[in-house]
C-alpha cells in the first residue's frame, strides 16, 4: 500500500500531504467514507465544526484499526467561536472521541468581526495544554498573516485555501513560503466538470499519462508542493484519488496548467465573508 509523501511543518510536526475532506458529507456519509479512506490508505482527515459531521469522523475512527499516531486529524474553529476557541475546541474534541487534534484551523478571518486575533491566542494557548499538536489558519490573506505574526510572534503553520487550476493564488503561495508557512488547497479539483475536467490541457494529459482528469489535478497540486484534500463520499472516487503515486508530470505540463489560471473564486472573499452561523 502506497502512503502519501509526509510534509514537515515549521514546527516540526508532520502531516501527509494528501488527506480526505469531508465538506458536505452527513455523519453517516462521513463514517463510511472515511473508513474506505482508511482501508485505501490514506491518514489524513480534514472536517471543521461547521460541516457538522465531526460526530461521524470521530466513529470511524473508533472503528478503525489504524494506530493513533498514524492518523493526522484537522478540525476547524467556526466564525461565532473566536472570542471562545477552549469550548469550541472541547466540543470538537467530544465528538471526534478524541484527546487532541494535529491541527486546529481558524477556518475565516472574518476582518468585519476583527477577533481573529483573540482566536489565534487561544488557540496558541491550547496547544501549550497539549489539546493541538499544530496551529494555523484557512483563507487568510497576506495582511491577516502579517497581523498574527506582528502580533502574537507565532506563525501559522498551515494557509488552507481556495486553490485549484482556475485559481492558482501563485502571489499567496510564494508569500506563504517565505514565511514557512505550507499552503493546503481546497476545493483542489474545482468542483470538477467543465470547471477544469472538461479544458483540453487536462484531458489531453490524462490521455497522455493514463489517468483521469482528477488525478491529474491532484497530481498538479502534489508536485507544485502543496498539500491537497480532495473531498468525496463515493468509494469509487476515494480510491482513484489516492492513485496518484505512480507518476510525476512533467515540467512543460505544468508550466501548460499554469495557463489556466482564471484568478476566479468559486468560494467567498476572505476580505468579506461574514457568515457566522
Amino acid at each position: 500500500m502506497t502512503h502519501p509523501a509526509l510534509i514537515t511543518l515549521q514546527d516540526g510536526n508532520q502531516m501527509p500531504q494528501l488527506g480526505l475532506g469531508v465538506w458536505q458529507a452527513s455523519n453517516e456519509q462521513t463514517q463510511s467514507a472515511i473508513e474506505t479512506a482508511l482501508s485505501v490508505g490514506y491518514r489524513s482527515i480534514d472536517t471543521a465544526a461547521i460541516y457538522q459531521n465531526e460526530e461521524g469522523v470521530g466513529r470511524a475512527l473508533q472503528n478503525t484499526n489504524v494506530a493513533r499516531d498514524d492518523l493526522f486529524i484537522t478540525t476547524k474553529l467556526w466564525n461565532d467561536a473566536h472570542l471562545h476557541p477552549e469550548k469550541a475546541l472541547e466540543e470538537s474534541l467530544k465528538k471526534l472521541q478524541l484527546d487532541y487534534v494535529d491541527l486546529y484551523l481558524i477556518h475565516w478571518p472574518v476582518p468585519k468581526q476583527d477577533q481573529y486575533v483573540q482566536a489565534w491566542k487561544g488557540m496558541i494557548n491550547l496547544q501549550k495544554q497539549g489539546l493541538i499538536k499544530s496551529i494555523g489558519v484557512c483563507n487568510f490573506h497576506q495582511a491577516h498573516l502579517q497581523r498574527l505574526i506582528d502580533e502574537t510572534s507565532v506563525s501559522p503553520v498551515i494557509n488552507q485555501i481556495e486553490l485549484h487550476p482556475l485559481l492558482q493564488q501563485r502571489s499567496l503561495y510564494a508569500w506563504d513560503a517565505t514565511h514557512k508557512i505550507q499552503t493546503e488547497s481546497w476545493s483542489p479539483l474545482a468542483q470538477g466538470g467543465e470547471g477544469v475536467f472538461d479544458q483540453k490541457i487536462i484531458r489531453d494529459l490524462a490521455d497522455k499519462y493514463g489517468k483521469t482528469p482528477a488525478q491529474i489535478v491532484i497530481r498538479w497540486h502534489l508536485d507544485s508542493g502543496l498539500v491537497v484534500i480532495p473531498k468525496s463520499v463515493t468509494p469509487s472516487r476515494i480510491e482513484e484519488n489516492f492513485a496518484v503515486f505512480d507518476f510525476r508530470l512533467d515540467k512543460d505540463d505544468l508550466k501548460a496548467i499554469a495557463t489556466l489560471d482564471t484568478g476566479k473564486r468559486l468560494g467567498p472573499d476572505p476580505d468579506t465573508f461574514d457568515r457566522i452561523k
